[in-house]
């Protein structure tokens, strides 16, 4: 597989979780999809989980070369854990069809998080040449 793009995004967990006080289910869903609202509201540490996410999906968006335009929108760009833990990024919709353009087959994702930060790498691979 050939290398694409790649991307990384750095976010204060105090500036994610400041925006699930200030507009709760609004700001949850603009940004997040049902699985991982599902996935990071009964964390105890709940607002690293959503900012490993917010990094994880600004990293996505910088493999894509295209930040927030095309009409990509934050829940067209999906984070999951796989059994054991592994984190994957599936798209949706216009994130998609970019990815299809670019020739982009899977993106792989790493994302950490600490009390003060979380930052994602993503990494887009195409086909082989």
């Amino acid at each position: 597989m050939n290398i694409i793009g790649i991307g990384t995004d750095i976010i204060e967990v105090d500036r994610i979780d400041r925006m699930i006080q200030r507009h709760g289910d609004l700001f949850l869903n603009r940004v997040y999809t049902a699985k991982e609202i599902q996935y990071c509201s009964p964390r105890k540490a709940f607002a690293q989980h959503y900012a490993g996410r917010w990094a994880a999906k600004e990293a996505v968006l910088k493999t894509l070369g295209t930040g927030w335009a095309r009409g990509i929108k934050w829940t067209d760009i999906e984070m999951l854990n796989r059994y054991g833990g592994k984190p994957e990024i599936i798209l949706h919709d216009a994130a998609a069809a970019v990815a299809a353009d670019l020739g982009i087959v899977e993106i792989q994702i790493s994302i950490s998080h600490c009390h003060q930060y979380a930052v994602g790498f993503a990494t887009a691979l195409g086909g082989t040449n």
